[in-house]
């Protein structure tokens, strides 16, 4: 088939080489515009951009995808059908109407647990023992539209969202061009989503990625992994932000019988405890505010906190 690819982020990368690598042709990228980054706010094209450009792809960055001069180049184009990886913008109707295979969307949940913006930071935060990923139409409601294939893959104990990302995009990408063979083939009709098991992932803040040192050990540990590498965990010490890498709980006391209470730091030779709601949790690397990151130990090292001091 003819194919109009729209993503952004690196984790549409491999669906993109995917597709590019496959008997189907991709006429061109749908991708966000170059955004300024780095402290010299410099422009930087997407990932997707820059894959695209090597292989001499054309590539599409409307401010939106509703813009006149995109539509009419769509329609131009006429692509059989249009996949989608974290593009990152709404699809409008004029568009989703365009390809006679409609927009398939890969989205890294089973659905329909975790619609929305951030599945996998979710199923990690969540607890879930299993996720996945999806292969749907794309039509006008969030991630509503009937699926046509899956894969699985299992959360592992010490995964952050990074982490299994990461694997999920790989998976991911094989799906997506399994789908796109089947389409092109006429033997792959999708099947409307379930009404039972419909959960949401809201895009997690910055807010939302503070510890809270009351909560149980587990809970802290699901959090900083969900956050990592994005939007990046974070306390505060001595009225200073302190980004966290990934925790480990552990059975902990600050001294004989006494539990160490939530916030409370413990230096020891293994490193830095800090306490929860339950068992402490020893950290892992920290990042002072203006600071690289560290080994929480070496950053216990230079800070030497006071008998009775702690996170917030």
């Amino acid at each position: 088939m003819r194919l109009l690819f729209a993503g952004t982020p690196e984790v549409a990368v491999p669906s993109l080489r995917a597709l590019i690598g496959s008997a189907h042709e991709v006429l061109a990228v749908l991708t966000r515009p170059d955004a300024p980054v780095g402290r010299g706010r410099s422009l930087r094209a997407s990932p997707v951009a820059m894959v695209a450009r090597e292989a001499g792809i054309e590539t599409l960055t409307p401010d939106r995808p509703g813009d006149p001069v995109f539509l009419a180049r769509l329609a131009a184009l006429a692509p059989d059908c249009c996949p989608v990886v974290a593009y990152g913008g709404l699809i409008p109707a004029a568009a989703l109407a365009v390809p006679p295979h409609g927009w398939v969307n890969l989205h890294f949940s089973l659905l329909p647990a975790w619609r929305g913006a951030a599945p996998v930071q979710h199923a990690v935060l969540h607890g879930d023992d299993v996720t996945g990923a999806s292969t749907f139409r794309l039509e006008q409601g969030l991630d509503t539209g009937p699926v046509f294939g899956m894969v699985t893959e299992a959360v592992r104990a010490q995964d952050t969202s990074g982490d299994l990302l990461g694997r999920l995009a790989e998976a991911g990408a094989g799906l997506l061009v399994a789908t796109l063979d089947g389409i092109a083939a006429g033997r792959l009709v999708p099947a409307p989503q379930p009404a039972d098991g419909v959960s949401y992932a809201p895009k997690l803040t910055v807010d939302d990625a503070r510890v809270d040192w009351t909560t149980p050990a587990l809970r802290v540990d699901r959090l900083v992994r969900a956050c990592t590498p994005t939007p990046g965990a974070w306390t505060e010490f001595r009225g200073e932000r302190l980004k966290l890498g990934p925790v480990r709980p552990v059975a902990g006391a600050l001294v004989s019988g006494a539990p160490l209470p939530p916030g409370q730091i413990a230096v020891d030779r293994a490193g830095v405890r800090v306490g929860t709601a339950t068992t402490a949790v020893r950290l892992g690397q920290v990042q002072p505010a203006g600071k690289k990151p560290m080994p929480a130990a070496d950053w216990a090292r230079g800070t030497r906190p006071e008998p009775g001091e702690g996170l917030r």
